[in-house]
């Protein structure tokens, strides 16, 4: 079986790492032999990676976006484990790869798993750029959803062959096994009252996540008459400004944040409804853990919403940045017969679509396809 390299640009909280490091592990428990390599320091999720003897897991410690020594100590360990293929998430451990194989001089199959949609800014638009003829050279790019496929092939971000593979979750793990006595302990815990319409956010709190426009719809909400209150199970830049934010909209009772949780399952079955108000999103690791603990999801409608979402189904939709739309969506969840119905639903499309065995069967089948085909030479890296 073919040998596997797992490169993250971290391990600090994030989906992109939380995915990479579940390939990893079912992939391991079906026998394949995998290595894993982050580049910069940030190990938060290290203790979740479950490989077996022999297999290592390497920081590069890189003290900058570029550092050649960290891309020296790549090299010699790709030449010392030797992988039949390299799996980089996102562009960042991308080029790491892509530069440290030729450096190398080892001949390895690269695949790509790319889990962004828009470009915030130049200095993205403009990094962006330079990647491209990564992507042009690796053996395969793999999309999370057909939204983010087309905005990007459309922008020449393409490779040798390009694949789209839903993010899973394991449904078994990912169950509501809380009984009413554990949720209302949480809830009480937390501050909440069994009657308050508790409404969840599961993120890291950057800018993309958009976590100021929870609590405007919080205020919103409570202007209604809803006792609507928010739960964010996260942390991250942005904690001071969502804090400044409630204070402001006199909410700050209402607005609980619970700091990164290394389970949040406990966190996310103590809310009503859970919500992803993001300006960016490719295919929300979050939302679909929501649906599959039978949480309906009010998500911006933003990449591959659309291929999660069934309005009325599972949830419901509202364009990015509209508060008013977003707040009216949660009004209609505030019965909680209504989203008790409509978390059932979200329970059973997270099973039949969205399941994490489906997703490691096809990217197990896609590695073992890649590695099977001969090896071809490699396009010269060109800016």
């Amino acid at each position: 079986m073919p040998r596997m390299m797992f490169v993250t640009g971290s391990l600090c909280h994030g989906g992109a790492e939380r995915h990479s490091i579940t390939i990893m592990n079912r992939l391991v428990e079906r026998r394949h032999e995998c290595h894993a390599v982050y580049i910069k320091n940030g190990a938060d999720q290290l203790d979740r990676i479950r490989l077996r003897d022999g297999a290592s897991v390497k920081c590069l410690d890189a003290a900058r976006y570029f550092d050649s020594a960290a891309l020296a100590r790549f090299a010699a360990h790709i030449a010392r484990i030797e992988p039949a293929v390299i799996v980089a998430a996102n562009p960042y451990a991308l080029m790491y790869a892509a530069l440290a194989t030729r450096l190398s001089r080892k001949r390895v199959r690269l695949i790509v798993t790319f889990h962004s949609n828009r470009l915030l800014g130049i200095k993205e638009q403009l990094q962006m750029l330079a990647y491209r003829p990564l992507f042009w050279a690796a053996d395969c790019l793999v999309f999370v959803c057909e939204n983010q496929k087309r905005y990007w092939v459309h922008r020449g971000v393409f490779s040798r062959r390009n694949e789209v593979i839903y993010n899973g979750v394991d449904t078994d793990q990912f169950s509501d096994a809380c009984n009413a006595t554990e949720r209302a302990s949480l809830r009480a815990a937390l501050g909440f009252r069994d009657a308050d319409y508790v409404i969840g956010l599961s993120a890291v709190l950057r800018p993309e996540k958009n976590p100021l426009q929870l609590v405007d719809a919080i205020a919103m909400l409570r202007a209604k008459g809803i006792q609507a209150r928010a739960l964010i199970i996260g942390d991250g830049p942005m904690r001071t400004a969502v804090e400044a934010r409630a204070r402001e909209r006199g909410v700050q009772d209402e607005v609980v944040i619970s700091g990164f949780k290394q389970d949040v399952r406990p966190y996310v079955a103590a809310c009503d409804v859970m919500v992803l108000c993001s300006f960016t999103e490719a295919f929300s690791l979050a939302g679909i853990e929501a649906m599959a603990l039978g949480k309906p999801v009010v998500h911006s409608d933003v990449g591959g919403a659309p291929e999660m979402i069934t309005p009325g189904l599972n949830g419901y939709l509202f364009p990015v940045g509209d508060t008013e739309a977003m707040v009216g969506r949660l009004t209609l969840l505030a019965d909680r017969a209504v989203s008790t119905d409509i978390g059932r639903n979200a329970r059973l499309v997270a099973e039949s679509r969205f399941s994490e065995k489906a997703m490691v069967d096809r990217y197990e089948r896609m590695i073992l396809e890649i590695c099977a085909n001969p090896l071809r030479s490699r396009p010269e890296i060109a800016g």
